[in-house]
């Protein structure tokens, strides 16, 4: 399917330059931030106190979280469970403070704004815990993107394989950097909508680099420098690409404006994601698979002549 069709071929390999200059200098300020700042970890990783209300009627968020933050604990998380009548609030660790008189502080609280609220369950997170989540999701990152690799070189070729993943770094570390920056919180469901990300990015530049085998086939582009076959393969799949990340980032914009604080950092993730996804496939993937040396000689193997039959 096409909205439109562009007859003359973007000559977008003689920006490559500019763009992974630009890629570059993006990549180390979020290094910059991520070291210098770091990340803001949820309940989850840091442990800490987590705890399940129900009100009778529909629960006031925002006022529940002033209420919370009124007690000076630290950055606590308040958001609906299931339904409007039902709140998880998050709370971390205090030292000198356990999790039973956390709770009962935040109780007294709520009850003296409204009786009818109801303690239903009290979990608490230890810091063991929360570091084990911590090389898990990493561990489940390096394993995402050693499949990654291993699909691309099989697929189409080690120079593809490289760049492609080299491309979905770029994406990860940046989400990465601008949670770092504006210290959103980093929670479990940020953590998956990273690892979404590496996928949804790998799909652009697997499109992207089948179409770059099929014109090294095709006899018409066989006088065509690799730069231009590229060039010819991207806008190729302008349509495509257009079509397919406009939808999927209005679907994840209705999600960050309506999702509430549940799905905020999810679908900030994948926002960023998808804008960058897009860029780093197109302007850093391919301009790095032609640097390398990628050519026709390594996406076609040669075939043997057959043999004349002795008469």
């Amino acid at each position: 399917m096409e909205l439109f069709r562009i007859k003359r071929d973007i000559p977008f390999m003689s920006y490559g330059r500019l763009t992974t200059a630009i890629s570059l200098v993006t990549f180390i300020l979020a290094v910059f931030f991520l070291a210098t700042r770091g990340l803001n970890y949820s309940v989850e990783f840091t442990g800490g106190t987590v705890l399940e209300v129900q009100y009778q009627q529909s629960a006031d968020l925002n006022l529940i979280r002033d209420t919370v933050d009124s007690l000076k604990l630290g950055e606590a998380t308040v958001q609906s469970l299931g339904s409007s009548s039902d709140v998880m609030i998050r709370l971390p660790n205090k030292p000198g403070t356990t999790s039973a008189q956390l709770s009962e502080k935040v109780m007294n609280l709520l009850k003296a704004k409204d009786s009818t609220v109801q303690l239903r369950k009290v979990d608490f997170v230890g810091p063991s815990v929360g570091e084990e989540l911590v090389s898990h999701g990493l561990t489940a990152a390096i394993l995402v993107c050693l499949g990654i690799m291993a699909y691309l070189a099989m697929r189409f070729e080690w120079r593809f394989a490289v760049s492609a993943i080299i491309a979905n770094m770029h994406d990860v570390v940046i989400i990465l950097g601008c949670f770092a920056f504006f210290r959103w919180e980093f929670s479990l469901t940020v953590l998956a909508g990273v690892l979404a990300v590496l996928g949804y990015s790998v799909n652009e530049s697997v499109v992207v680099f089948d179409r770059i085998r099929e014109n090294f086939r095709k006899p018409g582009l066989r006088g065509k420098s690799t730069a231009s076959i590229i060039d010819n393969a991207i806008t190729a799949t302008m349509s495509r690409t257009i079509i397919t990340h406009f939808s999927t980032e209005m679907m994840v914009v209705s999600m960050l404006v309506f999702g509430g604080p549940a799905l905020h950092g999810f679908a900030m993730a994948l926002t960023i994601g998808i804008i960058f996804g897009i860029y780093s496939s197109v302007l850093v993937a391919s301009p790095i698979a032609l640097w390398l040396g990628v050519s026709r000689e390594h996406m076609i193997k040669p075939t043997k002549p057959k043999e004349e039959a002795v008469v």
